[in-house]
């Protein structure tokens, strides 16, 4: 899967409730963070190693999208996204209380080995068509996220437009499009699956 990835692009509040839920500001703009290449594993049922001995491990379900061409401003985005799956953005959410208050990057809390993991990906038909449907993580067979992209706050268009504008973006390049409410800790032995219409599409276990 790795060898296939450049940027691993990530949007932060991109959901207006989930940023109201961690007591942030709705951005005005994009508000993008990176992860390593090394962060995505595939979500196949088996246990993924996380740090678990550093305050509280969070999970923040997405949507995940991958670009199957160079991408430049002017360009609609549904002719560059080939594909899309589903991730969790793992978030060590003290860690991250910390470097916010020191006004550090958050790479420490984002971008440690397996934060990224990934669900096998489907045809992309258009942002449309993925109205249709929701997205849900459920822990330990409990669901605890539901999300659509309708709900969030900028676009695949307005995304797209403004990574490639500051960042560029080309093929191969993934984007975590933000979380839903309902983030929250996990521990060990706890059994996480994402689902797309309600149908399985990964899962893991905290290992």
């Amino acid at each position: 899967m790795n060898r296939e990835i450049r940027n691993v692009y990530c949007v932060g509040r991109n959901y207006r409730l989930h940023a109201e839920e961690l007591g942030n500001a709705v951005p005005e703009t994009p508000m993008i963070f990176l992860k390593p290449s090394h962060a995505v594993v595939p979500m196949n049922g088996e246990a993924l190693q996380l740090p678990l001995d550093q305050g509280e491990l969070h999970y923040e379900a997405e949507l995940v999208v991958r670009l199957g061409r160079s991408y430049e401003r002017g360009v609609k985005v549904d002719e560059c996204i080939e594909a899309f799956a589903f991730g969790i953005d793992f978030t060590l959410r003290d860690v991250q209380s910390v470097i916010k208050q020191k006004g550090l990057p958050w790479t420490a809390a984002k971008a440690f080995k397996n934060s990224a993991p990934l669900t096998p990906f489907l045809s992309f038909a258009g942002e449309a068509a993925l109205l249709n449907h929701d997205f849900s993580l459920r822990k330990n067979e409990v669901e605890v996220q539901r999300g659509n992209v309708k709900d969030m706050i900028f676009s695949l268009q307005q995304i797209a437009d403004y990574i490639a504008d500051h960042y560029g973006l080309g093929k191969g390049d993934l984007i975590f499009t933000g979380t839903p409410a309902g983030v929250g800790p996990v521990a060990k032995g706890d059994v996480l699956e994402l689902r797309w219409a309600d149908e399985i599409q990964g899962a893991c276990t905290i290992g």
